[in-house]
């Protein structure tokens, strides 16, 4: 089901989420108490796509994002059709996990009217996460743009441990690193491929409704030699192998104020997608 045609969020809608009580959850821009943990969204430009701001969770296994073959959420599909994670932070509060943490990554550089991390932008945010010796594991979703309900996420609740049994972060090195390939897109599977409709994209039109269950996502030649709303003209599109985007977790020493969202560049350790 399509929800918007033109941009599909505005920035007061994730800044909203952001100050929001009703997820105290929410991540910021800089530290805001001492072992604060800093997540950074990276997409690495070797194409011309474009990343919505990264939905994340700590979460204690139990929160099964989605599952290949079966039909998204309203929140998976929200995210993946339009970029906005806004009913998919509500389906993680209803899960009522004691002590759960989730926030979203936002490059405010973006284009206009969407806080989106373009080609070779790094996004990054705070978080201050209670317990992590008891919610070690990491889910993750962003839609992949220009597409009609293209994403990136991890089906698997297990697959990221990114703190170990005493709660340190699970890499010798400090940093655990997610790596996403293109390899790693899913469809959806909500609506037609055929970029009708899709938002961020000037193709136009209306999109198709489809119900096929979430499968590997195409390879979204019908955006080749189209445009997004800020003018950026799609003519490389990543290969299977091609790397699309990095997220690392690490631990910061220093507290600071509040805010919402700036750009940043982390330091990677490499850990491929599994």
């Amino acid at each position: 089901m399509h929800y918007r045609s033109e941009f599909p969020f505005l920035p007061a809608i994730l800044l909203a989420a952001c100050a929001s009580t009703t997820w105290a959850q929410a991540s910021t821009s800089t530290p805001s108490t001492p072992g604060d943990y800093r997540i950074t969204f990276t997409n690495e430009g070797g194409s011309d796509l474009t990343l919505t701001p990264l939905w994340f969770a700590f979460q204690d296994g139990g929160f099964d994002l989605f599952n290949p073959g079966e039909s998204p959420t309203a929140g998976l599909e929200l995210l993946a059709e339009d970029g906005d994670p806004s009913v998919l932070i509500g389906e993680f509060n209803a899960a009522a996990q004691p002590g759960n943490r989730q926030g979203v990554v936002l490059a405010p550089a973006g284009f206009p009217g969407a806080p989106v991390v373009e080609p070779g932008e790094t996004g990054v945010a705070y978080i201050t996460a209670t317990s992590p010796a008891s919610y070690q594991y990491f889910s993750f979703a962003s839609m992949v743009i220009p597409s009609n309900d293209t994403f990136i996420g991890n089906p698997d609740p297990l697959q990221y441990q990114v703190f170990d049994a005493s709660g340190a972060i699970n890499d010798p090195s400090g940093v655990f690193t997610i790596q996403v390939f293109a390899a790693n897109f899913w469809d959806a599977g909500t609506e037609l491929n055929n970029g009708q409709g899709a938002a961020f994209s000037t193709i136009g039109g209306s999109p198709t409704d489809t119900n096929d269950g979430i499968g590997a996502a195409g390879d979204l030649t019908e955006f080749l030699g189209t445009t997004t709303p800020s003018g950026l003209t799609i003519n490389n599109l990543p290969g299977s192998a091609d790397l699309v985007a990095t997220i690392t977790i690490s631990q910061v020493p220093e507290p600071a104020s509040w805010v919402c969202v700036l750009l940043s560049v982390a330091p990677a350790v490499t850990r491929r997608w599994r």
